[in-house]
């Protein structure tokens, strides 16, 4: 295995570095707007502009690097640094403002641009700046900041560094277009969304951070109580509407706009999403009505069918006042939809539902093939828009592995919250949020919670972001090179 370019690493992280510090100042921009708030000013341009400055100077010193090209598994390590020191600088505007400690802010951070969406906030009494800050890290998160920089400059970048961060999704003919495609839909999408929940009644500002939130499966809103705060039919069905555009496979968005319809509906992960829309909806309407959650099946659906939008995007919005009151049997369907999650290459969490229908597939054909003799070979297929693509046994087992360590982390992480006094069936409820990036709370993770429920809650929601093998990946790669460099210093001495 090839020795890490550390020299490499650190350049094009100095480019990162300034475009992490250009964000923190883009909350400036609501000053002309609400000036009371310019006392909180220097909380964004002092972490931004040391950032700027830092960056240039790196990049300046290493430029004789910036035509080299990552080894391999380098970009792993690039990646989770670069979203590391995102979390990092962005922890300062809060901690300079004396709102949050360290701990705090790291959680408000990583639930952003994790697009999670659980929050330690007190979001009735943030201002602006804060509000428009949080959005920013859901907008960055969502779509990716390898993204949003190869739509900026140009494929220079590395395209190992964009499959690294989770992209696979290269619609046209090189990496810039397919990055300006995509970051340009999702600006379409919001600036629509934004127009239209102004239309049915939110202001301005909280039409446009609502428009984030939802699209990019985040979930922060600007009200404490989310979307049930609205009180508003039609505010709930454009938010379902948003939510299921941000867990949308792009490739998907980019079919449709072709009109290639067929394709779309021959996608294994649609066919997937209609078959939980049939067995799980009914299952949430039923219970919410046996129980006397819901007096009348027209309110039935409604909150079913929203919780269940909300939950399978992994988006976090709520249409009810509290999820503690919420049935039992509602609640467990929830967790089922948060841990199966959206499409791939989308900014929905959780394991995806391409990789359980591969797992699902994988089980069906094992119990297949046990009635055949064992020299008959067989070829296996999975839709993908219309192709039927080999469905090999690595990918069967790789997939399977991904599943197994993502239960693994699940139970681990709920078992943790069960020690601080909480119950299984909450702690489940909200270490699932936290793993698929979803953002619904029962209140365990809240400002006052002890620094390990935080803690936890953070290593999942970024484990849950960057899809967990990258940072295994990452973590394997350094410990190899500091085994290398110390055989290569024993052979030295």
């Amino acid at each position: 295995m090839s020795k890490t370019n550390y020299r490499c690493l650190a350049y094009y992280l100095s480019v990162f570095v300034v475009v992490i510090g250009i964000l923190q100042l883009i909350p400036l921009l609501v000053l002309p707007f609400y000036p009371e708030e310019a006392k909180y000013a220097y909380s964004f341009i002092i972490p931004g502009l040391v950032s700027i400055v830092v960056g240039i100077l790196i990049s300046h010193f290493l430029s004789d690097c910036q035509y080299e090209r990552l080894n391999k598994n380098d970009d792993s390590i690039l990646v989770v640094s670069i979203w590391l020191l995102a979390i990092f600088i962005s922890c300062f505007p809060w901690m300079l403002s004396g709102q949050m400690n360290f701990t705090q802010a790291a959680f408000e951070m990583t639930s952003g641009f994790s697009t999670t969406g659980l929050t330690v906030c007190d979001v009735d009494n943030c201002t602006h700046m804060f509000l428009l800050f949080r959005s920013i890290t859901l907008f960055v998160g969502g779509v990716g900041f390898v993204l949003i920089l190869s739509a900026a400059l140009s494929d220079r970048y590395d395209l190992n560094i964009y499959n690294a961060e989770g992209h696979s999704d290269r619609l046209l003919p090189n990496l810039k277009q397919s990055a300006r495609f995509i970051f340009s839909l999702y600006s379409v999408f919001i600036v629509g969304g934004s127009i239209a929940y102004y239309l049915a009644g939110m202001n301005v500002f909280d039409a446009i951070n609502t428009s984030i939130g939802a699209l990019s499966t985040g979930g922060f809103t600007t009200i404490g109580e989310s979307i049930y705060g609205y009180h508003s039919l039609p505010i709930e069905i454009i938010s379902i509407v948003l939510m299921l555009l941000g867990c949308t496979n792009f490739m998907i968005h980019f079919n449709l706009l072709r009109r290639k319809f067929r394709p779309v509906l021959h996608n294994a992960e649609t066919k997937f999403m209609i078959a939980m829309i049939i067995i799980f909806l009914p299952i949430m309407i039923v219970n919410v009505l046996n129980t006397g959650y819901c007096a009348t099946l027209g309110e039935a659906i409604r909150v079913s069918a929203f919780q269940f939008v909300s939950c399978l995007t992994t988006t976090g919005f709520q249409s009810v006042e509290s999820l503690s009151v919420l049935p039992f049997g509602f609640t467990t369907v929830m967790v089922i939809l948060m841990l199966i999650g959206g499409d791939a290459e989308s900014t929905a969490g959780g394991i995806k539902q391409y990789r359980v229908v591969v797992a699902l597939k994988g089980i069906w054909y094992s119990i297949i093939e046990s009635h055949f003799a064992n020299n008959v070979v067989k070829v296996h297929f999975i839709e993908k828009l219309d192709k039927k693509n080999v469905l090999s046994d690595d990918e069967i087992r790789s997939t399977t592995t991904y599943i197994m360590l993502y239960i693994i982390m699940f139970l681990l992480g709920s078992l943790v919250f069960t020690l601080y006094g909480n119950s299984l069936g909450d702690s489940m409820l909200e270490f699932s949020s936290a793993l698929s990036t979803v953002g619904l709370s029962v209140g365990i993770t809240n400002f006052n919670a002890p620094g390990v429920i935080l803690w936890t809650a953070i290593i999942a929601m970024f484990f849950g972001r960057l899809e967990v093998m990258i940072i295994f990946k990452a973590i394997m790669k350094i410990g190899t090179d500091i085994n290398q460099r110390v055989l290569e210093n024993n052979k030295e001495a």
